[in-house]
């Protein structure tokens, strides 16, 4: 077996750089930081975002120079199919938390095999938290294996949900979610895909909804929920695009599927679930 197909060495390698650079990101609070915008005012980004990502590409190309990599910044390959090995690389999602707050953001590192999840990690920095798996072995949080998910109840269940979507958005109706918030339990917003994902598989949210994530912000924490017998799919519960911007549900199995059942297909039944495609 060659070093390049032995994912025992890949995974610790991987769980190994990803330490590394948090420790650098910690260090970075005691230092001044440069910030600037991409799609609009609040799409940020810092220059230890572009650091972190080339930390990786340079590690990665080191010693899987076969391997690609999407990566939020731009600094990896121009990924256009899902052949061969390719690593799915966030070097900080929640941006604006690292910005504001100093926590609530996470490194998150999906790495996939001619599109079938092999690897993944989810690094909140501050709280020292490390969500890894590898298929078929199960789901760890740094070295406690964490129990399946199990059955929830409609009324004992936490949703991650922006407030967005459930006001007057130009993605989708409010009327699809804001009844489903009357019978939950209660709501979250971390503002970190990677973090929110990282909670529903390991059963702190029973559900996370977003309708605006690239690959690099759900590789990885797809398949997390996946190992811990969740669910991944669009909002209108088609089959996740790894190589395009996606809606996502994901959840608890059981959540996932009476949220579908009873509210997203009712909406898409009476044709209000989407805006319409001339809508901006």
């Amino acid at each position: 077996m060659t070093l390049e197909t032995n994912w025992n060495q890949i995974y610790e390698d991987a769980k190994g750089w990803i330490r590394e650079a948090g420790e650098e990101i910690i260090a970075s609070f005691t230092t001044s930081f440069a910030i600037d915008t991409k799609s609009n005012p609040n799409d940020l980004v810092t220059d230890i975002d572009k650091e972190t990502e080339k930390f990786f590409i340079e590690r990665i190309k080191k010693i899987y120079p076969s391997h690609r990599i999407m990566g939020e910044e731009g600094f990896g390959d121009q990924v256009e199919d899902l052949s061969g090995v390719i690593w799915f690389l966030d070097p900080i999602d929640g941006t604006m938390n690292f910005v504001h707050q100093q926590t609530n953001f996470a490194i998150s590192i999906g790495i996939y095999e001619d599109g079938v999840g092999k690897a993944a990690f989810i690094y909140d920095v501050t709280k020292d938290e490390l969500y890894h798996c590898s298929k078929g072995t199960g789901l760890y949080l740094n070295n406690e294996k964490l129990k399946p998910l199990e059955p929830v109840k409609l009324s004992e269940s936490l949703l991650a949900i922006n407030a967005t979507w459930v006001t007057e958005n130009h993605r989708i109706d409010p009327r699809t979610f804001s009844p489903l918030l009357k019978k939950i339990r209660g709501t979250r917003s971390y503002g970190s895909a990677a973090i929110e994902m990282a909670y529903v598989a390991a059963g702190r949210l029973d559900g996370y909804v977003s309708l605006r994530l690239a690959p690099w912000d759900f590789a990885a924490g797809k398949l997390l929920i996946e190992e811990a017998g969740g669910v991944c799919t669009t909002v209108d519960n088609k089959p996740i695009n790894l190589l395009d911007k996606n809606t996502i549900f994901v959840g608890n199995e059981t959540f996932h599927s009476q949220v579908q059942k009873d509210y997203i297909q009712p909406a898409l039944d009476q044709n209000y679930y989407l805006k319409t495609p001339s809508t901006k």
